[in-house]
Protein backbone atom coordinates (compact mmCIF):
# COMPACT_ATOMS: atom_id res chain seq x y z
CA UNK A 1 0.00 0.00 0.00
CA UNK A 2 1.27 3.52 -1.06
CA UNK A 3 1.26 6.01 1.89
CA UNK A 4 3.32 9.08 0.65
CA UNK A 5 1.77 11.88 0.51
CA UNK A 6 1.21 13.86 -2.08
CA UNK A 7 2.69 17.59 -2.88
CA UNK A 8 -1.17 19.50 -1.80
CA UNK A 9 -1.12 17.50 1.21
CA UNK A 10 2.82 18.37 2.41
CA UNK A 11 1.95 21.67 1.65
CA UNK A 12 -0.77 21.80 3.80
CA UNK A 13 0.81 20.04 6.62
CA UNK A 14 3.82 22.07 6.05
CA UNK A 15 1.17 25.07 7.13
CA UNK A 16 0.16 23.32 9.92
CA UNK A 17 3.83 22.75 11.11
CA UNK A 18 3.73 26.75 11.02
CA UNK A 19 0.89 27.02 12.58
CA UNK A 20 1.55 25.44 15.53
CA UNK A 21 3.98 27.74 17.65
CA UNK A 22 5.91 26.53 19.71
CA UNK A 23 5.32 27.26 23.40
CA UNK A 24 1.34 27.98 23.26
CA UNK A 25 -0.48 25.24 25.09
CA UNK A 26 -3.34 23.45 24.55
CA UNK A 27 -6.60 25.57 25.24
CA UNK A 28 -10.45 24.17 26.07
CA UNK A 29 -12.32 25.54 23.83
CA UNK A 30 -15.82 27.24 24.95
CA UNK A 31 -14.35 29.56 27.57
CA UNK A 32 -16.48 32.29 28.63
CA UNK A 33 -14.42 35.13 27.61
CA UNK A 34 -16.82 38.09 29.68
CA UNK A 35 -14.84 35.90 32.94
CA UNK A 36 -11.21 36.76 31.69
CA UNK A 37 -11.57 40.13 30.02
CA UNK A 38 -8.36 42.02 31.27
CA UNK A 39 -9.67 45.59 32.48
CA UNK A 40 -8.89 45.32 36.41
CA UNK A 41 -11.52 47.59 36.93
CA UNK A 42 -14.03 44.51 36.29
CA UNK A 43 -12.50 42.73 38.74
CA UNK A 44 -10.54 40.22 36.12
CA UNK A 45 -9.09 37.09 38.30
CA UNK A 46 -9.69 38.79 41.47
CA UNK A 47 -8.68 36.01 43.78
CA UNK A 48 -7.25 33.26 41.00
CA UNK A 49 -4.51 31.19 41.62
CA UNK A 50 -1.04 32.25 39.27
CA UNK A 51 2.43 30.38 39.01
CA UNK A 52 5.90 32.62 38.47
CA UNK A 53 8.96 30.79 38.31
CA UNK A 54 12.55 32.17 38.03
CA UNK A 55 15.62 30.04 37.15
CA UNK A 56 19.05 30.39 37.16
CA UNK A 57 21.45 28.78 34.29
CA UNK A 58 23.85 28.67 37.03
CA UNK A 59 22.88 27.89 40.41
CA UNK A 60 24.03 29.77 43.64
CA UNK A 61 27.29 29.01 45.78
CA UNK A 62 25.09 26.72 48.34
CA UNK A 63 27.24 27.60 51.23
CA UNK A 64 26.13 31.09 51.02
CA UNK A 65 22.63 30.29 50.34
CA UNK A 66 21.74 27.34 52.66
CA UNK A 67 21.21 27.80 56.35
CA UNK A 68 21.89 25.19 58.59
CA UNK A 69 18.98 25.75 61.26
CA UNK A 70 15.77 24.11 59.75
CA UNK A 71 12.54 25.36 60.81
CA UNK A 72 11.43 29.31 61.80
CA UNK A 73 14.86 29.74 63.08
CA UNK A 74 16.91 29.59 60.52
CA UNK A 75 19.54 31.81 60.37
CA UNK A 76 20.19 34.76 57.38
CA UNK A 77 23.04 33.41 55.22
CA UNK A 78 24.47 36.44 53.02
CA UNK A 79 21.97 35.05 49.88
CA UNK A 80 19.18 35.44 51.97
CA UNK A 81 19.73 38.62 53.16
CA UNK A 82 18.54 40.09 50.41
CA UNK A 83 15.30 38.41 51.52
CA UNK A 84 15.15 39.77 55.16
CA UNK A 85 12.58 41.98 54.63
CA UNK A 86 10.26 38.38 52.77
CA UNK A 87 11.46 36.29 55.21
CA UNK A 88 7.79 35.37 56.48
CA UNK A 89 6.37 34.87 52.83
CA UNK A 90 8.82 32.44 51.96
CA UNK A 91 9.93 28.88 52.63
CA UNK A 92 13.51 27.12 51.60
CA UNK A 93 13.97 24.04 50.82
CA UNK A 94 16.83 21.64 50.34
CA UNK A 95 17.75 18.64 48.84
CA UNK A 96 15.18 18.70 46.24
CA UNK A 97 16.54 17.71 42.72
CA UNK A 98 15.37 15.39 40.07
CA UNK A 99 18.22 12.77 40.62
CA UNK A 100 19.60 13.58 36.95
CA UNK A 101 23.57 14.32 35.78
CA UNK A 102 24.19 15.84 32.92
CA UNK A 103 25.89 19.62 34.33
CA UNK A 104 24.75 22.61 31.77
CA UNK A 105 23.17 19.96 29.14
CA UNK A 106 20.70 18.94 32.65
CA UNK A 107 20.34 22.57 33.52
CA UNK A 108 16.77 22.77 31.25
CA UNK A 109 15.24 19.76 33.25
CA UNK A 110 14.55 22.18 36.06
CA UNK A 111 10.88 22.79 35.75
CA UNK A 112 10.18 19.11 34.06
CA UNK A 113 12.70 16.88 35.85
CA UNK A 114 12.87 14.87 32.70
CA UNK A 115 16.04 15.18 30.13
CA UNK A 116 14.50 16.45 26.78
CA UNK A 117 16.27 13.16 24.78
CA UNK A 118 15.23 10.66 27.21
CA UNK A 119 11.53 11.71 27.30
CA UNK A 120 10.42 11.03 23.99
CA UNK A 121 8.17 7.85 24.41
CA UNK A 122 6.11 9.79 27.64
CA UNK A 123 2.68 11.06 26.92
CA UNK A 124 3.20 13.94 28.68
CA UNK A 125 6.92 14.16 27.29
CA UNK A 126 9.42 16.75 29.12
CA UNK A 127 6.78 19.45 29.58
CA UNK A 128 7.71 21.55 32.37
CA UNK A 129 5.51 22.83 35.28
CA UNK A 130 4.23 26.10 33.68
CA UNK A 131 3.42 24.51 30.78
CA UNK A 132 1.87 21.84 32.28
CA UNK A 133 -0.50 24.58 33.84
CA UNK A 134 -1.26 26.44 31.10
CA UNK A 135 -2.71 23.27 29.38
CA UNK A 136 -5.24 23.15 31.82
CA UNK A 137 -5.84 26.70 33.21
CA UNK A 138 -4.38 28.91 30.37
CA UNK A 139 -7.68 29.22 28.50
CA UNK A 140 -8.48 31.90 30.93
CA UNK A 141 -6.59 34.50 29.95
CA UNK A 142 -5.55 36.34 26.65
CA UNK A 143 -2.05 34.69 27.45
CA UNK A 144 -1.87 31.53 28.71
CA UNK A 145 1.54 31.69 29.70
CA UNK A 146 4.31 33.73 29.29
CA UNK A 147 7.99 32.72 29.02
CA UNK A 148 10.68 35.97 29.46
CA UNK A 149 14.55 34.98 28.84
CA UNK A 150 17.20 35.12 26.17
CA UNK A 151 18.21 33.86 23.80
CA UNK A 152 22.15 34.04 24.38
CA UNK A 153 23.63 32.01 26.52
CA UNK A 154 25.62 28.63 26.84
CA UNK A 155 23.51 26.41 25.71
CA UNK A 156 21.56 28.12 22.90
CA UNK A 157 19.13 30.47 24.48
CA UNK A 158 16.41 30.38 27.35
CA UNK A 159 15.26 26.68 27.54
CA UNK A 160 13.47 27.11 31.00
CA UNK A 161 9.90 26.08 29.41
CA UNK A 162 8.66 23.54 26.94
CA UNK A 163 5.78 22.28 25.33
CA UNK A 164 4.58 18.33 26.06
CA UNK A 165 5.68 17.77 22.39
CA UNK A 166 8.69 18.42 23.67
CA UNK A 167 9.04 22.26 21.72
CA UNK A 168 11.12 24.51 23.40
CA UNK A 169 9.09 28.13 24.08
CA UNK A 170 10.82 30.76 22.44
CA UNK A 171 11.25 33.43 25.34
CA UNK A 172 9.97 37.11 25.32
CA UNK A 173 13.87 38.61 25.22
CA UNK A 174 13.41 41.70 26.92
CA UNK A 175 11.32 44.56 28.57
CA UNK A 176 10.43 46.40 25.25
CA UNK A 177 8.79 43.13 23.70
CA UNK A 178 7.08 42.22 26.55
CA UNK A 179 5.67 45.68 26.73
CA UNK A 180 4.22 45.65 23.70
CA UNK A 181 2.31 42.21 24.40
CA UNK A 182 0.85 43.41 27.28
CA UNK A 183 -0.37 46.91 26.37
CA UNK A 184 -0.05 47.64 22.60
CA UNK A 185 -3.00 47.27 20.75
CA UNK A 186 -2.51 46.71 16.65
CA UNK A 187 -2.96 49.36 14.07
CA UNK A 188 -6.40 48.74 12.02
CA UNK A 189 -4.55 47.61 9.26
CA UNK A 190 -2.40 44.78 11.25
CA UNK A 191 -5.44 44.02 12.45
CA UNK A 192 -7.24 43.20 9.48
CA UNK A 193 -4.12 41.31 8.45
CA UNK A 194 -4.25 39.57 11.37
CA UNK A 195 -8.22 38.38 10.89
CA UNK A 196 -7.88 37.71 7.23
CA UNK A 197 -4.84 35.16 8.22
CA UNK A 198 -6.74 33.73 10.90
CA UNK A 199 -9.57 32.84 8.30
CA UNK A 200 -7.61 31.30 5.60
CA UNK A 201 -5.72 29.16 8.95
CA UNK A 202 -8.81 27.77 10.22
CA UNK A 203 -9.43 27.10 6.32
CA UNK A 204 -5.97 25.34 5.91
CA UNK A 205 -6.50 23.36 9.08
CA UNK A 206 -9.96 22.36 7.84
CA UNK A 207 -7.99 20.75 4.52
CA UNK A 208 -5.02 19.17 6.84
CA UNK A 209 -8.33 17.21 9.19
CA UNK A 210 -9.89 16.09 5.75
CA UNK A 211 -6.77 15.02 4.25
CA UNK A 212 -5.66 13.32 7.47
CA UNK A 213 -9.05 11.64 8.39
CA UNK A 214 -8.78 10.26 4.75
CA UNK A 215 -5.29 8.23 4.84
CA UNK A 216 -6.40 7.11 8.61
CA UNK A 217 -8.64 4.52 7.10
CA UNK A 218 -6.00 2.91 5.06
CA UNK A 219 -2.63 2.51 7.48
CA UNK A 220 -1.39 0.45 9.40
CA UNK A 221 -1.97 0.05 13.38
CA UNK A 222 1.42 1.46 13.74
CA UNK A 223 0.79 4.85 11.52
CA UNK A 224 -2.35 4.68 12.76
CA UNK A 225 -0.66 5.56 16.10
CA UNK A 226 1.31 8.29 14.50
CA UNK A 227 -1.54 9.45 12.90
CA UNK A 228 -3.57 10.04 16.27
CA UNK A 229 -0.60 12.22 18.12
CA UNK A 230 -0.79 14.04 14.42
CA UNK A 231 -4.69 14.58 15.15
CA UNK A 232 -3.39 15.54 18.37
CA UNK A 233 -1.05 18.53 17.08
CA UNK A 234 -3.79 19.38 14.91
CA UNK A 235 -6.80 20.25 17.79
CA UNK A 236 -3.41 21.83 19.70
CA UNK A 237 -3.78 23.98 16.73
CA UNK A 238 -6.75 25.07 16.60
CA UNK A 239 -7.68 25.66 19.99
CA UNK A 240 -4.77 27.97 20.02
CA UNK A 241 -6.41 29.59 16.50
CA UNK A 242 -9.64 29.74 18.54
CA UNK A 243 -8.21 31.45 21.63
CA UNK A 244 -6.51 33.95 18.98
CA UNK A 245 -9.81 34.64 17.20
CA UNK A 246 -11.64 35.26 20.76
CA UNK A 247 -9.48 38.13 22.07
CA UNK A 248 -9.06 39.64 18.70
CA UNK A 249 -11.55 42.58 19.82
CA UNK A 250 -10.87 42.35 23.19
CA UNK A 251 -9.28 45.42 23.94
CA UNK A 252 -5.72 45.42 26.01
CA UNK A 253 -5.21 47.18 29.37
CA UNK A 254 -3.90 50.63 29.33
CA UNK A 255 -0.38 51.00 29.62
CA UNK A 256 0.56 52.79 33.22
CA UNK A 257 3.88 54.08 31.67
CA UNK A 258 5.78 54.59 28.70
CA UNK A 259 7.51 51.66 26.43
CA UNK A 260 10.38 50.68 27.89
CA UNK A 261 13.88 50.16 26.07
CA UNK A 262 15.78 47.19 25.92
CA UNK A 263 19.56 47.82 27.70
CA UNK A 264 20.94 44.70 29.19
CA UNK A 265 19.49 42.08 30.95
CA UNK A 266 20.99 43.31 34.25
CA UNK A 267 19.52 46.31 34.46
CA UNK A 268 16.43 44.98 32.73
CA UNK A 269 15.46 43.13 35.33
CA UNK A 270 13.82 45.16 37.45
CA UNK A 271 11.69 46.13 34.40
CA UNK A 272 10.98 42.45 33.52
CA UNK A 273 9.85 41.69 37.45
CA UNK A 274 7.09 45.21 37.27
CA UNK A 275 6.23 44.29 33.55
CA UNK A 276 5.63 40.49 34.90
CA UNK A 277 3.65 41.76 38.03
CA UNK A 278 1.47 43.92 35.62
CA UNK A 279 0.61 40.90 33.47
CA UNK A 280 -0.58 39.13 36.39
CA UNK A 281 -2.51 42.16 38.31
CA UNK A 282 -4.21 42.97 34.42
CA UNK A 283 -5.10 39.24 34.34
CA UNK A 284 -3.33 39.47 31.12
CA UNK A 285 -1.66 36.01 32.11
CA UNK A 286 -1.58 33.91 35.18
CA UNK A 287 1.38 31.76 34.31
CA UNK A 288 4.81 33.27 33.99
CA UNK A 289 8.68 32.04 33.69
CA UNK A 290 11.49 34.05 33.76
CA UNK A 291 14.99 32.70 33.05
CA UNK A 292 18.46 34.41 33.99
CA UNK A 293 20.69 33.36 31.47
CA UNK A 294 23.93 33.66 29.75
CA UNK A 295 23.04 37.14 28.88
CA UNK A 296 23.28 38.25 32.37
CA UNK A 297 26.84 40.20 32.13
CA UNK A 298 28.67 40.79 34.95
CA UNK A 299 30.77 43.74 33.52
CA UNK A 300 26.91 45.53 34.27
CA UNK A 301 27.74 45.04 37.64
CA UNK A 302 31.21 46.37 37.76
CA UNK A 303 32.40 42.84 37.19
CA UNK A 304 35.28 42.26 34.47
CA UNK A 305 35.19 38.46 33.79
CA UNK A 306 32.76 35.67 32.44
CA UNK A 307 29.97 34.96 34.60
CA UNK A 308 30.19 31.11 33.36
CA UNK A 309 34.28 31.46 33.84
CA UNK A 310 33.39 32.66 37.33
CA UNK A 311 30.82 29.78 37.86
CA UNK A 312 34.06 27.46 37.85
CA UNK A 313 35.48 28.94 40.79
CA UNK A 314 38.08 26.14 41.80
CA UNK A 315 37.16 27.37 45.28
CA UNK A 316 38.77 30.31 44.94
CA UNK A 317 37.43 32.87 47.42
CA UNK A 318 38.00 36.15 45.74
CA UNK A 319 36.41 34.38 42.64
CA UNK A 320 33.40 33.21 44.79
CA UNK A 321 32.56 36.60 46.55
CA UNK A 322 32.46 37.93 43.40
CA UNK A 323 29.83 35.12 42.40
CA UNK A 324 27.94 35.95 45.30
CA UNK A 325 27.57 39.85 44.45
CA UNK A 326 26.18 38.26 40.77
CA UNK A 327 23.84 36.24 42.88
CA UNK A 328 23.11 38.41 45.97
CA UNK A 329 21.47 41.13 43.15
CA UNK A 330 19.40 38.19 41.65
CA UNK A 331 18.05 37.65 44.97
CA UNK A 332 17.81 41.54 45.49
CA UNK A 333 15.35 41.91 42.58
CA UNK A 334 13.35 38.41 43.59
CA UNK A 335 12.91 40.22 46.77
CA UNK A 336 11.61 43.32 45.67
CA UNK A 337 9.36 41.92 42.96
CA UNK A 338 7.82 39.53 45.96
CA UNK A 339 7.44 42.81 48.23
CA UNK A 340 5.69 44.43 44.81
CA UNK A 341 3.29 41.50 45.09
CA UNK A 342 2.75 42.06 48.06
CA UNK A 343 1.50 45.39 47.74
CA UNK A 344 -0.94 44.96 45.35
CA UNK A 345 -4.69 44.45 46.15
CA UNK A 346 -6.10 41.18 45.09
CA UNK A 347 -9.75 41.43 46.37
CA UNK A 348 -9.18 40.66 50.37
CA UNK A 349 -5.72 39.15 49.86
CA UNK A 350 -2.76 40.80 48.34
CA UNK A 351 -1.32 39.38 44.64
CA UNK A 352 1.60 38.02 46.49
CA UNK A 353 -1.30 35.98 48.44
CA UNK A 354 -2.46 34.67 45.00
CA UNK A 355 1.30 33.67 43.47
CA UNK A 356 2.90 30.93 43.63
CA UNK A 357 6.56 32.31 43.02
CA UNK A 358 9.22 29.87 42.64
CA UNK A 359 12.90 30.96 42.70
CA UNK A 360 15.80 28.22 41.94
CA UNK A 361 18.24 27.03 39.39
CA UNK A 362 18.67 23.35 37.81
CA UNK A 363 22.12 23.70 38.64
CA UNK A 364 23.19 22.50 42.09
CA UNK A 365 27.18 23.59 41.58
CA UNK A 366 28.30 24.94 38.43
CA UNK A 367 31.90 24.32 40.11
CA UNK A 368 31.29 20.54 39.82
CA UNK A 369 28.79 20.40 37.19
CA UNK A 370 26.47 18.62 39.24
CA UNK A 371 22.57 19.02 39.31
CA UNK A 372 21.77 17.71 42.95
CA UNK A 373 20.65 19.63 46.07
CA UNK A 374 19.14 22.08 43.47
CA UNK A 375 18.57 26.06 45.33
CA UNK A 376 14.87 25.98 46.27
CA UNK A 377 12.86 28.93 47.88
CA UNK A 378 8.63 29.20 47.17
CA UNK A 379 7.03 32.09 48.50
CA UNK A 380 3.58 33.46 48.32
CA UNK A 381 0.27 31.36 47.81
CA UNK A 382 0.07 29.82 51.15
CA UNK A 383 3.61 28.46 50.35
CA UNK A 384 5.01 31.11 52.28
CA UNK A 385 5.26 29.68 55.81
CA UNK A 386 8.97 31.94 57.14
CA UNK A 387 11.05 28.40 57.26
CA UNK A 388 13.75 26.17 56.14
CA UNK A 389 12.91 22.80 54.85
CA UNK A 390 15.45 20.15 54.98
CA UNK A 391 14.21 16.91 52.93
CA UNK A 392 16.66 13.59 52.62
CA UNK A 393 18.98 13.73 50.39
CA UNK A 394 19.40 9.92 49.64
CA UNK A 395 17.74 6.96 50.45
CA UNK A 396 13.77 5.75 50.77
CA UNK A 397 12.85 9.30 51.89
CA UNK A 398 14.57 10.95 49.09
CA UNK A 399 11.86 13.44 47.66
CA UNK A 400 11.57 13.99 43.95
CA UNK A 401 11.23 18.28 43.12
CA UNK A 402 8.47 17.32 40.58
CA UNK A 403 6.53 16.21 43.79
CA UNK A 404 6.96 19.59 44.53
CA UNK A 405 5.52 20.75 41.43
CA UNK A 406 2.43 18.16 41.43
CA UNK A 407 1.25 20.12 44.20
CA UNK A 408 1.97 23.54 43.06
CA UNK A 409 -0.03 22.31 40.11
CA UNK A 410 -3.22 20.80 42.49
CA UNK A 411 -3.17 23.90 44.10
CA UNK A 412 -3.60 25.69 40.61
CA UNK A 413 -6.53 23.52 39.54
CA UNK A 414 -4.76 21.17 37.59
CA UNK A 415 -6.62 17.93 38.81
CA UNK A 416 -4.08 15.69 37.74
CA UNK A 417 -2.13 12.81 39.73
CA UNK A 418 1.25 13.01 38.80
CA UNK A 419 3.97 15.02 36.91
CA UNK A 420 7.11 14.49 35.89
CA UNK A 421 9.13 11.96 37.71
CA UNK A 422 6.65 12.46 40.83
CA UNK A 423 5.76 9.51 43.32
CA UNK A 424 3.29 11.90 45.33
CA UNK A 425 2.94 15.35 46.55
CA UNK A 426 4.75 17.89 48.98
CA UNK A 427 4.79 21.23 50.10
Amino acid sequence: MKNSINRRRFILRSAAASLALPGLPSLVTGADIENSAVAVSRGAGTGARRFVAIGNLLGFQQKHFFPETTGKAFEETPLLKPLAENRDQITIYRGLDHGLRGGHFAVHTFLSGLLHHESKNRADGNVTIDQFIADEVGNQTRFPSLTVGSEGGIHGGCQLSWTKSGVRVPPITGPAELFERLFVTDSEERHKQQVKANSLQASVLDSIREEAGALSKRVNTEDKAKLDEYFSSIRDVEKRLELRQRWADQPKPEAPFDKPADKNTVEDLPMLYELIALALQTDSTRIATLEIGGSFLPQHLGIDKSYHGLSHHGNDEETIALLVTLEKYQLEQYGKFLTRLAGIQDGEQSLLDSTTVLFGSGMGSANSHTNSDLPIIVAGGGYGKGEFKQAPTSGPGKVPLCNLFLDIAQRMGVQKESFGTSTGTFS
